[in-house]
């Protein structure tokens, strides 16, 4: 794990109960960080993440709240602010697929106008509305923002065309917020591929399908948060770029 010094600096990491989320939480504090978890509200490994945190003599909190609703997600990254004392690092992690099974692209009926809704407002709207509220505490202390696309932003090939299509989008949005908030504030995304966590949706995952990986694996959470790390507490210069992390998926398949 690639290593820094985070004393003194705070970051509020959405969809932080588990998954990516957690792993980037736990790294960060690990570091000196203090860090504010947020999920939804009634999602009881919330709690459990941030004592499981403070068990380790971290300093985390816990920011319940709905990131696709905006009166929730404007109050929660408000309060977050002030119980940290300030905000270096938003990483706009929160997610959904809207489905546990994946659905095929010529699908046009399954994903109707409810289900665009749902996926719009957790996976677009969430990261424009914390960092809407968040943008002022950042820009005091030059801080940056890493939200969390997908691969399926990039080539497709994701849970449902409409996942796509919000990474893709928030690819874009990423781009558009670098240009818009440099330099005082860094915004990055990373482009995750196959994640072994209890996503919601379910991928058949098949020895020869993790093997046509060049890293022959699939990505741990740890893999996702290090490079989330990276782009916040690093590459001072860097920004509007999206980093895949897909141990190599994207390249094609293995020769061996």
């Amino acid at each position: 794990m690639i290593n820094a010094n985070l004393e003194n600096k705070t970051a509020l990491i959405t969809g932080a109960a588990s998954g990516i989320g957690f792993a980037t939480a736990e790294m960060f504090a690990s570091l000196g960080c203090k860090v504010a978890l947020n999920d939804l509200p009634d999602n009881k490994r919330l709690t459990q993440s941030v004592n499981a945190l403070l068990a380790k003599g971290y300093h985390a909190i816990a920011a319940p709240g709905d990131t696709g609703n905006e009166a929730s997600a404007t109050s929660m990254v408000s309060q977050a602010i002030e119980d940290l004392n300030g905000l270096d690092y938003l990483v706009n992690n929160a997610g959904t697929p809207g489905t546990r099974k994946p659905i095929p692209p010529n699908d046009l009926d399954t994903p109707d106008a409810a289900f665009w809704a749902q996926l719009l407002s957790v996976n677009l709207l969430g990261p424009w509305y914390c960092t809407k509220i968040a943008l002022p505490s950042l820009r005091e202390r030059n801080g940056a923002i890493v939200n969390t696309a997908s691969i399926a932003g990039i080539a497709g090939n994701g849970s449902s065309s409409t996942y796509c299509a919000t990474k893709a989008a928030l690819i874009s949005l990423t781009q558009e917020h670098a240009r818009a908030f440099g330099p005082s504030v860094r915004v990055n995304a990373i482009a995750p591929g196959v994640v072994e966590s209890d996503w919601d949706c379910r991928f058949e995952r098949t020895e020869e399908m993790l093997a046509s990986i060049p890293m022959k694996r699939a990505g741990l959470p740890i893999d996702y948060a290090e490079a989330i790390l990276f782009l916040c507490a690093g590459g001072s210069y860097i920004t509007g770029h999206i980093l895949v992390v897909d141990g190599g998926l994207t390249t094609g398949p293995s020769a061996t």
